[in-house]
């Protein structure tokens, strides 16, 4: 992980991190007569008769608006609209640099979810997608649910489905590398905000039956009362009260919580060949070197960039939405972020290219134990999961577009500039 000092971070962020530039001519009078007025009536009226010609009219194909509150932002918490504006800045940022994609950050200063919504819905004429974060639970659930139901543009709040996707893909494959059945697995979900029902309702869609979630009272049980109903749908009969309780056998451990909250002795008691993704970020619930002090058949995966397997966010969003806005989707559904789950699983497994290995800072490393996530910087990503999702979304009918073809698309891709 790169080191920096306070005066580093702020003067990297002196003035903002992002501006607007003109992609059309504008060097005449004649210029400016199409631009503006009069010629900007002939496009404003044929939006008016179809209005899906705003995908070619205008840039709402490449548009996406990353939008927060402020009210669950990275570590920090409750810091407000204003607070949140560097990191909304910087998504926007992973947009372009990682899918070609133009971003504006909207920092809402409305808590009230109802008139979140409200707000979130009379601006969304002007995107292709809309991209929530870090907007607190549960109510990042109610906005989320009620702009898909009430727009027709995707609409994903990352900081659930994000690290669900990534999650994922390193669950199939670590299930590849020690042949267990996901519908015979035992996962402990720590952490009941967005991302850990988010990953635990995908790990489902894969198959697996037995989860246990815990939050910050204990196991969740079908024997507490004042449950959400997110976490209801998690409530199982159980024995398990505590983390210790529960982590006995289990064949995966998902963290995203608190750092240090998994112990050696609870590594120790696991299944073989556990799965530990310990996400609490900057430190971790246990660290990669502890958990091989006491296991070296485990697979470990962090949210940092210092360790093997990564769980980065970037590995999703911005090509989740590269391939939702080039086919014009409604939606963003279970089988597109599916779709995204699986190409990452699959890159991860194809030959590492000689640019990855210098950017780990290795000479060679291959699909295994150390590699069941693709590297964030891996270049192939881009081309692995906008084609699947875009896919996807036009076989399961929510494209906007009348036809799909995969391989041309692909080659489509390579003419963005990055």
């Amino acid at each position: 992980m790169a080191k920096y000092t306070k005066k580093d971070a702020l003067n990297y962020h002196i003035g903002g991190k992002i501006e607007i530039n003109v992609k059309t001519p504008f060097e005449s009078a004649g210029d400016l007569t199409l631009a503006y007025s009069p010629g900007v009536a002939e496009p404003c009226k044929e939006i008016e008769a179809d209005e899906s010609l705003a995908y070619k009219y205008t840039n709402k194909k490449n548009l996406v608006a990353v939008i927060s509150n402020g009210t669950a932002v990275l570590g920090l918490g409750n810091i407000g609209a204003s607070a949140s504006k560097p990191v909304m800045e910087g998504k926007a940022v992973l947009f372009k640099k990682f899918a070609g994609i133009d971003a504006f950050d909207i920092e809402i200063n409305e808590t009230d979810p109802k008139k979140l919504v409200e707000i979130c819905r009379a601006i969304s004429p002007t995107f292709g997608g809309i991209n929530l974060e870090d907007i607190k639970a549960p109510e990042c659930f109610y906005v989320e649910k009620e702009l898909k139901a009430s727009t027709n543009i995707p609409v994903m709040h990352d900081d659930q489905h994000g690290t669900a996707i990534i999650t994922t893909a390193g669950l199939i494959n670590a299930l590849k590398i020690n042949g267990k059945k996901p519908e015979d697995i035992k996962i402990v979900v720590s952490g009941s905000g967005a991302a850990g029902i988010a990953c635990a309702k995908m790990y489902k869609n894969v198959g697996v039956k037995h989860i246990l979630m815990l939050d910050s009272k204990g196991v969740i049980h079908s024997k507490r009362d004042n449950l959400s109903p997110e976490k209801k749908e998690f409530a199982i009969e159980t024995e398990a009260r505590t983390l210790d309780d529960a982590i006995n056998g289990a064949d995966m451990f998902l963290g995203l919580s608190k750092g240090g909250i998994l112990t050696k002795d609870m590594v120790k008691s696991m299944a073989k060949d556990p799965i530990i993704f310990a996400l609490a970020n900057p430190v971790p619930e246990i660290y990669p070197e502890e958990v091989k002090e006491v296991r070296d058949d485990a697979m470990v995966g962090t949210g940092r960039s210092d360790y093997p397997n990564q769980v980065n966010n970037v590995l999703g969003f911005p090509y989740i939405f590269r391939g939702a806005l080039d086919v014009e989707a409604r939606y963003i559904t279970e089988d597109m972020k599916m779709a995204a789950a699986k190409a990452l699983a699959k890159l991860a497994r194809e030959e590492v290219t000689s640019e990855v290995c210098k950017m780990m800072g290795v000479d060679k490393i291959s699909f295994g134990r150390d590699y069941i996530i693709p590297n964030p910087f891996d270049k192939r990503v881009l081309f692995a999961v906008a084609p699947a999702v875009a896919k996807a979304a036009f076989d399961g009918g929510v494209a906007g577009i009348k036809e799909f073809d995969e391989k041309a698309y692909k080659e489509e891709l390579k003419k963005i500039k990055l």
